[in-house]
């Protein structure tokens, strides 16, 4: 059921799909507008935060950071904003997300050696693994 008029906070988390704390922690990141409150102290969201809130999530699931997304969710309203400003935005995030796995697949095959180099037998005081993360030499 779609609400039409102004929403509390757990409205505004059911119809958000998310969860009564994201939309309080949100709230206290400056994702969302402060909320007016009801005469019995209950905070009502206008019902386009529903689609704000929806924004937040799905930029995050693309990797976005919440300063990030509060830079996007500006932009939204910035007059001299175009397409070519937001796409340098997500440009900026496939660089970001592809240094991410460059340094993911080193950690793998450092890992992996490590791995490699334990027989998985002997007593604990010979593991080469625990002996590397010991060491301050560089393990990738």
């Amino acid at each position: 059921m779609k609400q039409c008029g102004p929403l509390t906070t757990s409205k505004l988390a059911m119809e958000s799909g998310v969860h009564l704390e994201t939309i309080r922690f949100y709230e206290r990141q400056k994702l969302l507008p402060k909320a007016p409150r009801t005469s019995s102290g209950y905070r009502i969201f206008a019902p386009e935060t529903v689609q704000r809130v929806r924004f937040i999530k799905r930029a995050q699931a693309l990797g976005f950071t919440l300063k990030e997304i509060g830079e996007l969710l500006d932009l939204r309203v910035s007059s001299g904003t175009t397409c070519a400003t937001v796409r340098r935005h997500a440009e900026a995030k496939v660089a970001d997300i592809d240094e991410k796995i460059r340094q993911l697949k080193k950690m793998k095959q450092a890992l992996a050696h490590l791995a490699e180099s334990c027989t998985g037998r002997g007593p604990l005081s010979e593991c080469p693994i625990l002996a590397a993360l010991q060491t301050e030499e560089e393990l990738t």
